[in-house]
């Protein structure tokens, strides 16, 4: 199957907004077996626009169009597609009626705009969007299948993973399950990870090895082709075992989970709780931990201390510490560690402190980072770390190498308890 991927905005032409979908898109459908041979992005242009769905429909047997679902005027994806192929849409009552129940919430009126959102192709498909008004639509029609996605990323991912992946997979001519298993890494860059299965990739077939990497971190995703899931994974078992037995020490998920969701896991099933003090991350850490749901069952709370004299105020920093040592420093890391835990009676308590640029502190260069740990009933320990990279880059790699420390070093309770 031959595809394509049209990204609809003209935000996107004015590089206001990044086309994170075009990645995204061909990493899924790589994985289902479905070649793309074409990115286009085209503006809210309805000429434009149908020109190059016309061009797609002669050398594609799927096109994804992302964008344009919108409620305004210049959200003509939808009613382009149907002038092109010559069809009438019509009104889908269920998205009628979701739309109006949202508004309803609200305590405000649908704007009339909305309602159009509501129009579908009569012999198509609509994936309903638990996040917004706006639909996701198929239609085949002379041999080629057209997909249409809503442009935020938070509404097409989510739609793309529960509903147009089982939709794709249902036009492939082969009937096999396709099932993935997915390894993330921390603390190991996506060049030395490769390097270290080179072999592994060369000779992959069924199931295939696809490493991608985001700051500080790498996954892994293994998708297997076979008559059943259990066939898939038995296929993927041995070549899993074999990168696990290179560069395991690195992995901190054998499942698809990120760094924050692992270590809200742990926490709970341990009974513990944490308390952070952050100074160079700024409460990101907080804000990671935050965002899993039930993270109020292990998280005490957090004291961004940016200043000298937030860590003197908030956490007892001792005067003499910081100035005999510096702010940033192993000693001043370990203070704030122990007194987080200590002042919110927490198991573990977290911290850190370091520059973070554009510019180097105290006579320390951009990228330095002491990382505190404290746990109940055992002494505190500090960490040091260099990290390169732009401001927004440090603080990051900073915050995921906390929570990559706290990680570990439950594990090794686990193991000596």
């Amino acid at each position: 199957m031959r595809a394509e991927i049209i990204a609809v905005g003209t935000e996107l032409l004015l590089g206001h907004t990044l086309n994170t979908h075009a990645s995204f898109l061909s990493r899924e459908c790589s994985e289902l077996g479905i070649g793309v041979y074409y990115h286009i992005t085209v503006g809210d242009n309805r000429d434009r626009l149908k020109e190059v769905i016309r061009t797609a429909r002669e050398r594609s047997d799927l096109v994804i169009l992302t964008g344009g679902l919108g409620p305004t005027e210049d959200d003509l994806t939808k009613e382009t597609v149907a002038e092109v192929l010559g069809i009438e849409l019509v009104e889908h009552p269920p998205t009628r009626r979701w739309i109006e129940d949202l508004f309803r919430q609200r305590g405000m009126p649908v704007p009339s705009g909305n309602y159009k959102q509501a129009l579908v192709f009569p012999q198509g498909t609509v994936f309903p969007n638990d996040r917004g008004t706006a639909p996701g639509l198929a239609v085949t029609h002379e041999g080629v299948t057209y997909v249409m996605l809503p442009g935020p990323p938070h509404e097409l991912i989510p739609m793309f993973e529960k509903q147009v992946k089982p939709f794709l997979i249902s036009l492939l001519p082969e009937k096999e399950v396709i099932h993935s298993q997915v390894l993330r890494f921390f603390g190991i860059g996506e060049s030395y990870l490769e390097e270290r299965i080179k072999d592994l990739i060369d000779r992959q077939n069924n199931p295939t090895i696809a490493p991608y990497a985001k700051r500080g971190e790498v996954t892994i995703r293994l998708t297997a082709k076979a008559s059943n899931v259990q066939e898939a994974e038995e296929r993927i078992a041995p070549v899993r075992q074999a990168i696990l037995e290179r560069v395991g020490a690195y992995c901190y998920s054998e499942r698809d989970e990120t760094l924050e969701q692992v270590t809200v896991n742990q926490l709970r099933d341990r009974g513990q709780t944490l308390a952070l003090a952050e100074s160079c991350t700024g409460g990101l850490v907080a804000q990671m931990i935050t965002s899993v749901p039930g993270a109020s069952e292990v998280f005490k709370g957090g004291v961004v201390c940016y200043t000298n004299e937030a860590k003197e105020w908030l956490l007892q920093v001792p005067r003499n510490i910081i100035d005999v040592h510096g702010a940033i420093s192993m000693e001043t890391a370990c203070t704030l560690a122990e007194q987080a835990a200590q002042r919110m009676d927490a198991d573990w308590g977290l911290s850190v402190t370091g520059v973070a640029g554009p510019s180097p502190a105290e006579g320390k260069p951009v990228g330095l980072v002491y990382v505190g740990l404290a746990e109940r009933g055992r002494p505190v320990r500090a960490y040091r770390f260099t990290f390169r990279g732009s401001r927004e880059d440090i603080r990051v790699r900073a915050a995921k190498q906390m929570l990559f420390l706290l990680q570990e070093r439950i594990k090794k309770g686990e193991l000596t308890t």
